[in-house]
């Protein structure tokens, strides 16, 4: 039983490309031979789902800007090209544009560690 065990662990390649000794547990690789997630991956994952969340949650509560049936004939309109007049309107688009760059950079640092 131990030779079956000691037959199926990974192997390690050397630099002429060939099989050397089975990999250690515990140099980074899992049962099937894909490399386990640091700590700090773990964590930027986990922020990455918390990103998402507030993110989804700010994008629904923008109102439409084409509400109504003036709306939908491009009818009215006025404020600002970057939003809502109100205060609240405006800080509700500076939060999710926050967001959303944040959540860019983080999915940029999750690809590249």
């Amino acid at each position: 039983m131990h030779s079956i065990e000691y037959a199926l662990r990974p192997r390690e390649w050397d630099a002429g490309g060939r099989r050397g000794k089975p990999a250690r547990a515990g140099t980074g690789q899992g049962s099937n031979g894909r490399s386990r997630l640091s700590a700090v991956e773990v964590l930027l994952g986990i922020l990455q789902v918390i990103i998402s969340i507030v993110l989804i949650f700010l994008i629904l509560l923008h109102s439409g800007k084409d509400t109504g049936l003036s709306g939908a004939f491009g009818i009215g309109g006025g404020g600002s090209s970057f939003g809502g007049g109100s205060m609240v309107e405006r800080n509700l688009d500076r939060a999710t544009v926050f967001f959303a760059i944040l959540f860019v950079v983080n999915t940029i640092v999750l690809l590249k560690i």
